[in-house]
């Protein structure tokens, strides 16, 4: 009786976390896919007459001068630039200060982070507010016609406007910085596209962000949230301005080419992101059931897809254990389903690097187990030691 018990359990457990996998795959495929429908136009009417372009920065010496040369050239003549040197004990506000912009110093040592220097700027635009906000960290570039068209899209929509945000690689980059491209591009260009395909909004993701300024001016921002990027689009979708992608503004970030570094950026974003799937989804599917809206419930599908590589390992480990147990003579049932999943998933990622990856290396797929095996490690520090607090990325010197 306890070894019919037993095998009972064992059967229906694995077909149980087959099927949990198949929410986050079989959401991650189907955004793929939708990435190769024929695009949608977000165009809108004339700019807005006033747009100001918010850049947080905290002893961004090294990168601030490279930032604001894209900046100022891309920027429209309608556009005033404000540099929040935030916390910063080096060269930044004076660097800023020689390409002209606007620059406001805070100093507070307890309340530290991107959220709080984005909160106090906005309070120094109150006196005389924009129609459109648009927030740029200090260590990207920005092409040419990327402010113009999210300043755009943001005052036609009257929604938040996400422009494509993806990572160039650094010099003689390692089989590591090439996979995590390739996962970065996936998460903020091919998954964000095809929802976009699909009529539904995206998260933000960080940089390159738009506003509409009664959209933004009261939205909760000061905070020490590590990424508060992600928890402002779920704030304001949940308010009723669910944030629209637009790919063809784009936004370069540059991945550190120091490993420590590397890997303390990765441990930021994904402890976020982990902590805030496991906050915010519920939450989402509440509000969804109550508002009784379809993008709610879109926004927490997307968000309830961890890291691509935690999806993969947690499918590895179960599709290992379903064959053990076929073996041992349990049903073949669950290992199936996990068959169809490891392929969807493959399906999903060649694609996407096919159609908009092909400047990363074909052989960096083959290098994904050496690289999963890396963040082993990130994924134990979630579960015992979590990052909560704001931690700055060290940059390289350019």
């Amino acid at each position: 009786m306890l070894g019919q018990w037993l095998s009972a359990l064992t059967q229906w457990g694995l077909f149980v976390v087959a099927v949990i996998l198949l929410i986050p795959i079989g959401v991650l495929f189907i955004e793929c896919m939708a990435a190769l429908l024929p695009s949608r136009s977000h165009e809108g009417g004339k700019g807005p007459d006033s747009t100001a372009i918010l850049i947080p920065a905290h002893n961004e010496a090294a990168v601030i001068s490279q930032t604001l040369t894209s900046v100022m050239a891309a920027r429209p003549d309608a556009a005033s630039v404000y540099v929040v040197a935030d916390n910063c004990s080096d060269e930044t506000a004076s660097i800023a200060r020689q390409f002209g912009t606007t620059v406001v110093e805070r100093n507070d040592p307890v309340q530290r982070g991107k959220g709080y220097a984005l909160d106090y700027g906005l309070s120094q635009l109150a006196a005389a507010p924009p129609e459109v906000v648009i927030m740029i960290d200090a260590d990207c570039d920005v092409e040419a016609d990327a402010i113009a068209t999210t300043a755009r899209q943001a005052l036609s929509s009257q929604r938040p406007v996400q422009a494509l945000y993806l990572m160039e690689l650094p010099p003689d980059p390692n089989a590591a910085d090439s996979i995590s491209a390739l996962a970065f591009l996936v998460k903020n260009w091919v998954r964000p596209l095809g929802l976009d395909r699909l009529g539904l909004p995206c998260l933000l993701t960080g940089t390159g962000m738009a506003f509409p300024w009664d959209v933004i001016r009261s939205a909760p921002l000061a905070s020490g949230n590590i990424v508060e990027d992600m928890q402002l689009g779920l704030d304001l979708a949940i308010a009723g301005y669910a944030p629209q992608f637009c790919a063809g503004a784009r936004v370069m970030g540059r991945l550190p080419g120091d490993r420590e570094a590397a890997k303390s950026q990765r441990t930021r974003w994904e402890h976020g992101q982990l902590n805030t799937l496991l906050t915010q989804v519920p939450r989402l599917l509440k509000q969804a059931a109550i508002q009784r809206r379809i993008d709610l419930l879109a926004l927490a599908l997307e968000m309830a897809v961890p890291p691509l590589s935690l999806v993969v390992m947690a499918w590895l480990g179960a599709f290992v254990l379903s064959w053990i147990a076929a073996i041992a003579g349990f049903s073949h049932g669950p290992e199936l389903l996990l068959s169809v999943e490891g392929a969807l998933v493959a399906i999903a990622i060649v694609t996407a690097w096919a159609k908009f990856g092909r400047h990363i290396p074909g052989t960096t797929l083959l290098m994904a187990p050496l690289y999963i095996a890396w963040k082993i490690p990130m994924y134990v520090a979630f579960a015992i030691r979590r990052q909560t607090a704001w931690v700055r990325t060290k940059r390289d010197i350019i």
